[in-house]
């Protein structure tokens, strides 16, 4: 199954979970899309609330069903818990840091930063929008530091996650490292996730 490329607010809205984690995308229309949007829907059974679960998380993070699965069946071979390792696990991929630094206003957005050849790690160019960083990680911007893009975007940002530190003068952030449960998003259920895949 290829990665979905399709409107980010359709599907923020088709599973009530803003997906940009913004909430920008259930102010105005909270409710599914689709003509009959708000008729009363049926009770989703055991596997649909997981089936839906995963499916949140797999869109919030831009990923296609191999990847996920994939760093599913990874965060189960670490020690601790599964789903919370697993989080961590997305969490530490370059293009999702760098949206978290600020590079780019999305997640989609930073993808494109990644592929293009613009972000490096430790000095060295990373075009792998999976590339799994590790903490004391470096993440700058390749050559040209003024990218219009970068720095409209950087202007925008109010406040970052605590486990990452941002030099404003290098324009470079540090992942200082794995982010705690409770520092991640709290609408996310993991443990239907891993009742999803062990079913």
């Amino acid at each position: 199954m290829s990665r979905y490329t399709g409107p980010t607010y359709r599907k923020s809205r088709r599973y009530g979970f803003s997906i940009l984690e913004t909430n920008q995308e259930l102010s105005k229309k909270p409710y599914i899309p689709g003509q009959h949007s708000k008729k009363r829907a049926k009770k989703p059974s055991d596997y649909g609330i997981q089936l839906q679960e995963k499916q949140k998380v797999k869109f919030m993070y831009g990923l296609n069903e191999k990847q996920f699965r994939k760093t599913f069946e990874e965060a189960g071979k670490l020690k601790g818990v599964h789903g919370e390792n697993f989080l961590k696990l997305l969490e530490s991929r370059l293009d999702n840091l760098v949206y978290r630094i600020g590079f780019a206003s999305t997640r989609k957005g930073a993808r494109q930063l990644v592929n293009h050849g613009h972000i490096t790690v430790n000095g060295k160019k990373v075009d792998i929008p999976s590339y799994r960083v590790k903490p004391n990680d470096v993440i700058g911007l390749k050559g040209n530091k003024d990218l219009l893009v970068v720095n409209n975007s950087l202007e925008k940002v109010s406040n970052r996650v605590e486990y990452i530190a941002y030099d404003d003068k290098k324009k470079t952030g540090t992942y200082l490292r794995y982010p705690e449960r409770s520092e991640l998003n709290p609408e996310i259920n993991e443990s239907l996730i891993v009742e999803f895949y062990n079913r």
